[in-house]
């Protein structure tokens, strides 16, 4: 009888154990995505997302905040009211997006970021490029263009941010601007856009309009390329590489746009993002169903663009930092770029 009741409360600490210990979730899971816009590249980064969870046979609820705080807050919400796994987005608003994280997380539901941070609030993991090293690289292209034609680093650049309440925009202006402030001959002309092709035009027609300019570095190639060569041939000024007048141009994302510009000779250099590899951002969901924690460190995979890749602990949690892939004439043909796909 004793031996009955002993295995019998054995049995049942065995059970709570199992109950309360991590679960290694294969299936059945439903991820909410919450895209900012589909144009662009973040059609493709949502594509990404979708194909890496599809392959570990998870299911993705997505929706598209067409560029609105408000509508995306009510988003992240209907998939907290759904109850799913876990909630992956590209935050809107930086800021505002912490609202949100707070009811994820108090409805106990794990919340990541792509593509940008969130600023102001901790999220479960980032997954982004290291968009520093894309301004940077774009920086040290702009440089060399500007030494080649004078035979040393001066000039004038036309800087087109992006949206500076984002970390993404401070970011890829930070590291344009710290490689600029080694050769105090260059001049640096900044001008906000919020991301917005309208403002990008309308910037490159004021500044190139009225100033002699040697370069334009734009935050986004994606909304820019097309507009700013279509603004300098308004002004008369779009010149091919090699031609006189050319205006150098730089920038980050590497779309389809700027890729066929470069081979256009029109630009000259993309930092392209790995931006379809966002969604790898899979395997750490994974990990946190299993009871993982990120590991601080490098993150190694071969015949990876993206790699060497480094995961660093910040402020807003765990950060994987993606490793961008300057594009000039030799290698815009590239088929592993994501503009050519």
């Amino acid at each position: 009888m004793k031996k009955s009741i002993i295995f019998s409360v054995i049995a049942v600490v065995a059970m709570l154990i199992a109950a309360c210990a991590p679960k290694v979730v294969k299936g059945n899971v439903t991820i909410g995505y919450g895209a900012p816009e589909l144009s662009g590249g973040q059609g493709q980064i949502m594509n990404g997302l979708v194909s890496h969870a599809e392959k570990k046979v998870w299911a993705v609820v997505t929706t598209n905040a067409n560029q609105n705080a408000e509508t995306q807050a009510s988003q992240m919400e209907y998939f907290i009211s759904l109850g799913v796994n876990a909630i992956v987005t590209v935050p809107v608003d930086s800021k505002a997006i912490c609202a949100s994280v707070k009811k994820a997380k108090d409805a106990g539901i794990p919340f990541y970021t792509i593509d940008r941070a969130p600023i102001g609030c901790e999220v479960n993991m980032v997954v982004q490029s290291d968009n520093y090293l894309a301004g940077k690289q774009a920086g040290e292209a702009m440089v060399e263009l500007l030494t080649g034609k004078y035979g040393e680093p001066k000039g004038t650049v036309l800087e087109l941010q992006g949206d500076l309440g984002q970390n993404v925009a401070q970011l890829r202006g930070g590291g344009f601007n710290d490689v600029m402030k080694a050769y105090p001959n260059i001049t640096v002309i900044s001008k906000p856009t919020e991301w917005k092709a309208d403002k990008f035009s309308a910037n490159t027609l004021d500044v190139v309009g009225s100033t002699a300019v040697d370069g334009i570095y734009m935050h986004s190639d994606c909304v820019g390329t097309t507009v700013v060569l279509a603004a300098l041939e308004q002004l008369g000024k779009k010149f091919k590489s090699g031609e006189e007048g050319h205006i150098f141009v730089t920038g980050v994302d590497g779309c389809a746009e700027a890729l066929a510009a470069i081979r256009d000779g029109y630009s000259d250099e993309a930092s392209s993002q790995p931006i379809p590899d966002f969604g790898i951002i899979v395997n750490w969901i994974q990990d946190k169903f299993d009871g993982k924690d990120p590991a601080e460190g490098e993150v190694v995979q071969e015949g990876a663009l993206w790699s060497p890749a480094m995961i660093v602990k910040s402020d807003v949690g765990y950060m994987l930092n993606l490793s961008t892939t300057k594009v000039t004439s030799a290698n815009a043909d590239n088929k592993a770029l994501w503009g050519n796909n």
